[in-house]
């Protein structure tokens, strides 16, 4: 029986963006494994595998990780390894390094997003750029998510590159039906009254995401319109600091932050507008997620962020930093000062470009691919 591992740092990334994938091959008579440093059950996985996979690269549990990897591949023999998250695809592709040479097996590397950008500190440069263009040796297809990651690794990396926009959303997901009360008994649960404009930021609570910004623009804006809201869905991994932020500047009332929550698409659903402040991005899942619902979308400028809006068309792109100009962007939605119809529309046709089948076809013709 052919075998294929799919590995990442953690069991949340397998479960929130690949469970089609594993289907995929579960369909096509493989036995799926898994490796993570998580113990989730995960779905379609015939064998799981704990892996001390650590985020941060300078541990010293990741030396450990890369034994326990190479063992699990030995004795597995794999045909294919398809990889993901940063560290975790450093060291699956370490560990499978002599299965490639004996057994022949076929290393596949998603890169959802590189650290190292147009704009990225010059640290991200020297330390994760020569690490990637080393591992590119022990990697069969790289596959990049966003333009300008597939422009340099095409122009950089001895591998073969292709780019597929994303690991596509689920239409079935996000196709629900809520009535009137229904949406307003949401509202209501969340301190939000009918007429209130909100707005949406669904990520997680860090410092790329850049809740900050959001928190004083909200200042400002608040002080002309108090009946707009921001929601931020999302598990904290900043340890409360945007929170006790909020606090102080007496913004509890307006900004709710919801922890992690498996609604998303209800909370789309009661929004007005999608936001979006973060540094960095691969190619963000949750604007297309807003797009296919329908949301205008106003973000700040950054890789990954530019191949989804067209500014002015489909949505609007701030620099990074220009609170005011961020600020000015919402209230013209605010208000009807721009034409909304237009740019939803704009947003419904071009989500279809990253819907689960057509990503999935990408995806399979290259698993075809000799």
């Amino acid at each position: 029986m052919k075998k294929v591992l799919f590995s990442a740092t953690v069991d949340s990334h397998i479960l929130a963006f690949h469970l089609p994938y594993l289907k995929f091959f579960k369909d096509l008579g493989y036995e799926v494994h898994v490796a993570t440093n998580g113990k989730e059950k995960i779905p379609y996985c015939d064998k799981k595998h704990y892996v001390s996979f650590e985020r941060n690269p300078f541990k010293l549990n990741n030396f450990k990780a890369i034994k326990q990897l190479k063992k699990i591949i030995d004795e597995e023999e794999f045909n294919i390894i398809h990889t993901h998250t940063p560290m975790g695809s450093v060291i699956t592709r370490l560990a499978s390094k002599k299965a490639r040479r004996k057994n022949h097996t076929r290393v596949i590397y998603t890169a959802h997003g590189f650290h190292f950008y147009k704009g990225a500190p010059l640290k991200y440069w020297l330390i994760f750029y020569p690490v990637e263009k080393f591992l590119a040796r022990y990697t069969d297809d790289l596959i990049t998510i966003n333009k300008e990651d597939y422009e340099l690794a095409s122009l950089k990396f001895k591998t073969n590159v292709y780019y597929v926009p994303g690991v596509g959303i689920d239409p079935k997901k996000f196709d629900i039906k809520m009535s009137d009360k229904e949406k307003l008994d949401l509202r209501k649960s969340l301190g939000l009254k009918k007429d209130d404009f909100v707005m949406i930021y669904p990520a997680e609570l860090n410092k790329n995401k850049n809740q900050i910004l959001l928190i004083e623009c909200m200042e400002k804006i608040v002080k002309k319109y108090n009946n707009i809201h921001l929601l931020l869905p999302g598990k904290d991994s900043y340890n409360g600091y945007y929170q006790k932020v909020v606090t102080e500047k007496k913004l509890d009332k307006y900004i709710h932050f919801l922890g992690f929550r498996n609604d998303i698409p209800k909370l789309l659903k009661i929004s007005n507008l999608s936001i979006s402040s973060s540094l960095r991005e691969g190619l963000p899942v949750n604007i297309i997620e807003a797009m296919y619902m329908g949301l205008p979308i106003v973000a700040c400028d950054c890789r990954g962020m530019k191949d989804l809006i067209e500014d002015g068309k489909n949505g609007f792109l701030v620099l990074h930093g220009d609170v005011d100009n961020l600020v000015n962007r919402i209230i013209d939605i605010y208000l009807n000062n721009v034409n909304i119809d237009n740019i939803i529309k704009n947003n419904l046709k071009k989500a279809n470009k990253y819907l689960l089948n057509e990503i999935l076809k990408k995806y399979i013709k290259i698993y075809n691919s000799k």
